[in-house]
């Protein structure tokens, strides 16, 4: 087993030499609980008296029968004077707080008479789904599966793509209650220890009764936790994890959740996907250059129109400004009501589609959409403009590939358009300088966020705006701090016919 530290563990007490006393410690520490099972037996082996100690629907029933009641029972002769069974592994422990522990865990504890340590048994059988398309994250070209609610088989998965001995894994035990294991996984050859240390004292500071999720992990380790902008990288795919373990970073499993946390990250890695490297280096960089196009649109543009319109409609070519004036002549609302009328009404069908079933959840969506637009148009209360602004605005959110960095664009388009309607222009330019200077004096994990930007870091360029050729980019980002700069060669390892 892998080794565990928390924060919350102290030495503890020990059990006895009596099984007597260790069960009654038991029933009196799990009262109430009646799917705890204690089952009194006769080890064969070497004739002592055990009792064995799981949870009913926690443990593999079948591995418990076959791999350890089976050979205690029935086997006998043993020459090395102690029990044998067929599990994964046996660990003695004589802590209180870790036995129970390993009860919640779905391990199965064996106390002998005489003993003053218990045996834990690799029994676990909690529920699982299968290995399914990530839904948050789909793909065209990469790996068709994603995360499960299982830490150690999420741990395989990306060993599975790094089968290296310099992958390493820590875990912790997160919460007093839930007491949920957290595993930070990373090359050690490659990390920067500094980084390792970082994550290692903000989880083990965590207080609190338990972590579900790895959201809420989240804004307990990242730097500025009331900030908009995410600083701590969440995906649901073992290969885009893999990457970014191979790129120097590490990732956070949280046992229980479908998805895991990558640090330290930049501005810049929420706009990456794991398609990028696998199309050709110009489709990449294009889709690239699309999704920063459409950030800035998703934030600025009912600004701007509210600003064009309330202020500075000299700029407007005079047709335009007809076809405007004609679409707004019976709005009874000023622009800055008509855009906040319409992008509440979206934000409201976005979170109705959400949440209702995935059947009924589109239906509203698009039916919704078609016919409340429709509606407010014909009704006089919204132009035709302004139902064309909102839904280009949806369009490029829903282009940004990372969720949380999609919802702190949506909470910033809000703000821009209330700066646009105070002070048109200059407010645009405002903001545009307010967030800019926000993104400059973000850390993620005490990584500069902004990095290549600010600090301009020239060679992290490779794969930022750009994607260029793989061949060329021989060198970790310089962003992640690497021992180990260098990952690959400095050509394609061929010569090329003349």
């Amino acid at each position: 087993m892998v080794k565990e530290r928390s924060a919350n563990f102290g030495q503890g007490e020990h059990i006895t030499t009596h099984i007597k006393e260790s069960i009654d410690r038991i029933e009196e520490d799990f009262s109430d609980t009646p799917d705890l099972i204690i089952r009194k037996l006769h080890i064969k082996q070497t004739g002592e008296e055990a009792a064995l100690v799981y949870m009913d629907e926690l443990t593999d029933k079948t591995c418990l029968n076959q791999d350890v009641l089976a050979p205690l029972q029935l086997e006998s002769g043993n020459p090395s004077g102690d029990f044998v069974t067929n599990v994964g592994y046996v660990i003695p422990e004589s802590k209180w707080d870790v036995l129970k522990l390993n009860i919640m865990l779905g391990n199965s504890l064996l106390f002998i008479e005489g003993r003053s340590t218990a045996s834990i048994l690799d029994t676990k059988g909690l529920p699982k789904r299968a290995i399914e398309d990530p839904q948050q994250e789909p793909s065209l070209k990469g790996a068709h599966q994603g995360f499960i609610e299982i830490g150690s088989q999420n741990i395989a998965m990306i060993r599975r793509y790094i089968p290296d001995k310099e992958l390493k894994l820590r875990r912790y035990i997160v919460g007093k209650r839930g007491q949920t294991a957290v595993s930070l996984v990373y090359l050690e050859d490659v990390v920067e220890p500094e980084i390792i240390q970082v994550f290692e004292e903000r989880i083990l500071a965590i207080d609190v009764d338990a972590i579900i999720n790895t959201g809420e992990l989240a804004e307990f380790i990242e730097d500025q936790p009331l900030a908009l902008f995410p600083q701590i990288l969440t995906t649901e795919r073992p290969d885009t994890a893999a990457s970014h373990i191979l790129q120097g970073r590490c990732v956070v499993v949280v046992d229980g959740s479908p998805s895991v946390l990558v640090a330290p990250v930049t501005f810049m890695s929420f706009f990456q996907t794991v398609d990028d490297y696998s199309s050709r280096w110009s489709i990449s960089s294009f889709l690239r250059i699309l999704r920063i196009f459409a950030f800035f649109i998703a934030i600025f543009l009912p600004g701007f129109y509210i600003s064009v319109i309330s202020y500075h409609f000299e700029i407007i070519p005079m047709k335009l400004l007809l076809t405007l004036g004609e679409s707004r002549g019976q709005v009874p609302f000023p622009p800055f009501v008509e855009a906040i009328i319409m992008e509440i009404t979206l934000e409201m069908l976005r979170e109705a589609g959400v949440r209702l079933p995935a059947p009924i959840g589109q239906t509203v969506g698009i039916v919704g959409g078609i016919v409340i637009g429709q509606a407010v148009v014909q009704a006089g209360l919204i132009s035709n403009v302004m139902v064309i602004v909102v839904a280009f605005t949806a369009i490029s959110s829903f282009i940004i590939p990372n969720q949380d960095m999609m919802a702190a664009v949506r909470i910033m388009r809000f703000m821009i358009m209330v700066l646009a309607t105070w002070f048109g222009f200059i407010g645009l330019v405002v903001g545009m300088m307010t967030i800019t200077a926000r993104l400059i004096t973000l850390n993620s994990l005490d990584t500069s966020y902004s990095t290549p930007l600010a600090p301009f870091k020239a060679p992290d360029w490779k794969d930022t705006f750009l994607r260029m050729p793989l061949w060329l980019m021989s060198n970790r980002p310089l962003s992640t701090r690497t021992i180990q700069e260098r990952r690959q060669g400095r050509n394609r390892g061929w010569k090329e016919k003349k």
